[in-house]
C-alpha cells in the first residue's frame, strides 16, 4: 500500500468516528499527526471529496458528511423514506405552473400533447439539508384545485390519497449517472458539475376496488446528490433448476 493510500485509509477510519458536519483538524496539524507531507494529505482529501465522504468549504476547512443515504429499488415516497430513517422530510416549492403537456411529457403520461398538466419543481430536504431536486408532472384533470402551497413540506402521495382518493400502486423507474448544472448545484449547495443520480419514474394509481385503475398519475424526474446517495439492491443466487438452458447464468457480474 502506498503512503497516499495508507493516509486515505487512516482518514476513513477517523471519519467513521465523526458526526456529520464535524470538522477535520487543520491541514498542518493533520499532516503532522499522520506523519505525511501536506501534498500527500491534500491528495488523499481530494479523493475523499470526490467520493462524497467529506466536503471542503473554501476558507473554512474540511467537514465530514457522514454515511451516504442508501435507497432501495422499491416504490416509496421521499417523505416516507426520510421518516423511516428518523430524518425530518421537507419540500420547498421552486416553481409551479399549469401548461400543455408537450410531446415528451404527453408520451410519458399517455395523454395528448395539448392536454393540461401541472408541473411542480421542488427542492427535497432531510433535516433541512438539500438532498434532491424533483420535477413532478401530473395530469391537470386528476388534481383539480391543486396549488403551490399544497405541496410545501408535504407528500404528494399523501395528498393524492387523502384529497383525490388515488393510491399509487406501481411504477417504472430508470436511474443513470449525471452531473449538476449551475442552477441545480446552487439549489443543492454543491459545486457545479458535481456527480448526481438522475431518477425518472412513471407511476400508476387506482381509486379502490369499485373505481379501479386510473392509469398513469405522474411522471417525475429527480436529481439526487451523488455525495449523499447510493443505490442498494438485494441479490439472490438462482437455484440450479432456474439456470438457463446451456448452463449459462443470466445477469451475473
Amino acid at each position: 500500500m502506498t503512503k497516499y493510500h495508507a493516509v486515505r485509509e487512516q482518514l476513513l477510519d477517523r471519519l467513521d468516528q465523526m458526526a456529520a458536519g464535524e470538522q477535520l483538524p487543520p491541514e498542518r496539524e493533520l499532516s503532522a499527526s499522520l506523519g505525511v507531507s501536506r501534498m500527500t494529505l491534500r491528495r488523499a482529501i481530494d479523493d475523499l471529496v470526490a467520493r462524497g465522504a467529506v466536503r471542503r468549504r473554501q476558507g473554512s476547512g474540511v467537514f465530514a458528511l457522514g454515511p451516504k443515504l442508501d435507497t432501495g429499488l422499491v416504490a416509496t415516497s421521499f417523505t416516507a423514506d426520510m421518516r423511516s430513517r428518523g430524518l425530518r422530510p421537507g419540500a420547498r416549492t421552486l416553481a409551479f405552473e399549469r401548461r400543455p403537456a408537450g410531446a415528451r411529457v404527453g408520451r410519458r403520461l399517455r395523454i395528448s400533447p395539448t392536454a393540461g398538466v401541472v408541473r411542480v419543481t421542488r427542492l427535497r430536504l432531510a433535516d433541512g439539508e438539500p438532498m434532491a431536486i424533483e420535477q413532478l408532472h401530473v395530469p391537470d384533470a386528476l388534481v383539480p384545485g391543486l396549488g403551490a402551497a399544497d405541496l410545501q413540506d408535504a407528500s404528494f402521495y399523501d395528498l393524492l390519497r387523502t384529497r383525490y382518493g388515488v393510491t399509487v400502486v406501481r411504477g417504472v423507474q430508470t436511474i443513470e449517472p449525471t452531473v449538476l448544472d449551475g442552477d441545480e448545484s446552487a439549489s443543492l449547495d454543491v459545486p457545479v458539475h458535481s456527480p448526481a443520480l438522475q431518477f425518472e419514474r412513471t407511476s400508476w394509481g387506482e381509486r379502490g376496488a369499485a373505481d379501479g385503475d386510473v392509469g398513469i398519475v405522474e411522471f417525475v424526474r429527480s436529481v439526487y446528490r451523488g455525495d449523499r446517495y447510493q443505490i442498494r439492491t438485494e441479490l439472490s443466487v438462482p437455484s440450479a433448476s432456474s439456470t438457463p438452458p446451456g448452463g449459462g447464468t443470466e445477469g451475473a457480474a
